[in-house]
């Protein structure tokens, strides 16, 4: 499934236009975004949880060239599913 899709899916199921859904999904993803990137977390009960996780600096390894390199620590977003979206699926 594909934003539009997404988009069309939100419309039809909350009974509203599809340009307020977008513009729903569109608010839902930038809070989102802005959370973590205070350094937050984003729990939606029974569906998961956002959170940001470091990733430490390694070394890594050219696979054109085969020569070591640098890879710099990062921050990395994460989700883990709540145990309603896991029970959906098995």
């Amino acid at each position: 499934m594909n934003k539009t899709e997404l988009i069309d899916h939100i419309a039809s199921k909350a009974d509203i236009s599809k340009a307020a859904a977008g513009r729903s999904l569109d608010a839902m993803i930038a809070a989102v975004k802005a959370t973590l990137k205070k350094g937050g977390t984003v729990t939606l009960v029974g569906f998961g949880t956002f959170a940001v996780t470091t990733r430490a600096a390694r070394m890594g390894r050219n696979p054109r060239t085969n020569e070591a390199i640098k890879i710099k620590k990062a921050k990395v977003p994460k989700f883990r599913p709540g145990k309603a979206l896991k029970d959906a699926l098995n």
